[in-house]
């Protein structure tokens, strides 16, 4: 029996815009199968959605502590909610 999938919405704080953090969480997400997206929001965090089985989710979640390395991740929020059922992973 497949275990259900978990979502996280993440919002990380720091230097996190025009660091290639962006992209780089795409790459993590996309390499442990997780599906969901990745933006700037206006007031400098990175807001990220992660959908997929919880040890993969929790990889990525992890990832966000540190980000790429020209990123320095100040703070790192994470909210469990319902999944919905995301496929494949975006940057917005």
């Amino acid at each position: 029996m497949t275990a259900p999938p978990v979502r996280r919405r993440v919002l990380v704080s720091g230097s996190v815009q025009g660091v290639w953090f962006r992209e780089s969480c795409r790459e993590q997400a996309v390499a442990g199968g997780v599906a969901g997206w990745v933006r700037n929001r206006a007031d400098g965090r990175v807001e990220v959605v992660l959908e997929g089985t919880e040890p993969a989710v929790d990889r990525v979640v992890r990832w966000c502590h540190e980000g790429p390395s020209r990123a320095r991740v100040d703070g790192v929020e994470v909210c469990t909610e319902d999944p919905v059922g995301e496929s494949g992973f975006r940057v917005r």
